[in-house]
Parts: structure tokens; sequence; C-alpha cells
């Protein structure tokens, strides 16, 4: 059953958005591994390193309007650009981008992404890929899990409408999102399960211990 919602204004939703963006040589377009010299002039409460060392992740601050993430999603990109402008690179907004070999790449020197890279080898070498994150701050969880069930079956025209991956290391694929391809491999992937309440959704959890290099919780 799904719960009706009773008074959404008792408590505002927050937003926060995280944006993946490739970084890539100026002249010849290729994405290469220098995250880090842009990372090295911009502040770390809102910049961050990714699994791959050729991606920089954006992080908002907390905000309670569009107006608000607009601005801040604006402000972000614009001091990236200059960033990576300074070191003749640029950056891409692309679920994947048609000129980026992995043997070229490598990943990120971090405790974390050294697990992920064990465990999962070419799954993490070949995890050249970005997205969007819209974080929603509801402060209950089992309305969480009845709004995820609402927007479940829309998810395929949310990603027709999303995509930006049709090439895969110089190869026009035939999909218009092959990024959904390559995340698809994770343990971790896939859509909403279908639960009815937080207690559901946690349930398959419960008693066991997710790798730490894979999971955390949701």
């Amino acid at each position: 059953m799904i719960m009706p919602v009773t008074d959404p204004s008792a408590a505002p939703l927050t937003l926060g958005i995280e944006e993946e963006f490739h970084v890539v040589d100026s002249v010849s377009r290729r994405v290469v591994p220098r995250a880090s010299a842009l990372l090295g002039a911009l502040p770390g409460e809102h910049f961050a390193a990714e699994l791959q060392r050729s991606v920089v992740e954006t992080n908002t601050p907390v905000v309670t309007t569009l107006a608000g993430a607009r601005r801040e999603i604006s402000r972000l990109r614009s001091r990236l650009t200059t960033a990576a402008a300074a070191e003749g690179l640029a950056v891409v907004s692309a679920g994947a981008m048609p000129l980026a070999d992995p043997r070229d790449l490598g990943v990120t020197a971090d405790a974390r992404y050294a697990r992920m890279l064990a465990d999962y080898q070419l799954l993490a070498r070949e995890q050249i890929i970005c997205g969007t994150q819209v974080h929603v701050g509801i402060p209950d969880r089992d309305l969480c899990v009845d709004i995820a069930s609402r927007v479940s079956p829309d998810l395929s025209i949310l990603l027709a409408l999303s995509t930006s991956s049709p090439f895969w290391q110089g190869v026009d694929t035939g999909y218009a999102s092959y990024r959904t391809f390559i995340w698809s491999r994770w343990p971790t992937a896939g859509s909403f399960g279908g639960a009815q309440t937080a207690a559901e959704y946690a349930e398959p959890c419960s008693g066991s211990s997710p790798p730490a290099s894979s999971a955390t919780p949701g």
C-alpha cells in the first residue's frame, strides 16, 4: 500500500547535488588523469576526487529551493572550468567520453578505491563514466520508501530524457546511454526493489555486512 502524504509542508525538503566531470586535454580532447591538478586549486569543501583520476566531483551546499540549487550549480561549474582552463584543460559533463582509454588513466590513490580495485578489477578500471546525483533530504524514512515506489515506474523515461553516452572507447555503440551498461555491472546497481516500508527496505541487509568497498547504507 502506498501511504498518502498528509502534510508535505510540515518538514521542508532539502536538496544537495553532486555532479561529476571528465577532465580532458583542451587540444586533443582526450580524457586525461589530471583531476589532482584541479583539486589542488579548489576548496575541498565543494570539490572532490572520484574513483578515476580523470574525474572531478562537485558538491553543492544544502539548499531548500530549486533557485538555490541552480545558483550553486552554476557557481561551482564556473570555478571548475576556470581552474581547468588555467591548466590547459577542460571539463565535460557527459555519461561517457568517446576518447577515453582505461590503460591511460588509473584509479585514484585512496584506501576505499584501492579495495574496490582489488575486489572488482576490470570493473573499477573501466568505470570511466560520470553522473549527477540529486540528494533530497526527507525526514521520514517510510516516506522516502513511498516516494521511491512512486518514482520507480518512470525511471526508464527519466533515463531516456537524460542520456549522453552513445560512444565508448572511440566506437559508436548504437545506444544512447552506454553508461547504463557500464554501471549495471556493479552488484549494488539496479532500480528500487519495491519495498513498502523502511523496515522492508532494510531487511535484506539485516544480519549481514556488505563488503566495505561496495556498499554503504542508503
